[in-house]
């Protein structure tokens, strides 16, 4: 991977566009796409889904501060984190890239099922 690497979700029909960063852990999430994963709301604050692998952690710094749009990985439970709201800083939680298109469609209900491949 080099630059940043451009996935898609779609998710009824729409799709949601993630801009990924190059990291250990990113290329681990690469290597696993395509994937259909069901999310579930976590506190009304993120969406997560369990990943079928965990990934690398290696070189990823301790713990991150999410924003609206980070596409994350929370290493304990070995799940996926994508941030609606804005939330503090969190030990074990790692970046993989951003949402640049669509991050509303992850607040239209409370689970959903979304496909998610490479882009390019």
């Amino acid at each position: 991977m080099t630059g940043k690497t451009q996935i898609i979700m779609e998710i009824d029909g729409e799709t949601v566009e993630v801009a990924l960063e190059d990291s250990a852990a990113t290329r681990d999430f690469v290597a696993q796409l395509p994937l259909t994963l069901t999310f579930k709301d976590y506190h009304g604050i993120e969406k997560v889904s369990d990943l079928p692998n965990r990934l690398s952690t290696e070189g990823s710094p301790k713990g991150f501060d999410p924003a609206v749009g980070s596409f994350t990985y929370y290493a304990p439970w070995g799940n996926l984190a994508i941030f609606y709201r804005d939330f503090g800083y969190a030990r074990s939680l790692i970046n993989l890239g951003t949402v640049t298109k669509g991050l509303e469609r992850l607040t239209h209900t409370e689970t959903f099922t979304a496909t998610i491949s490479r882009a390019d």
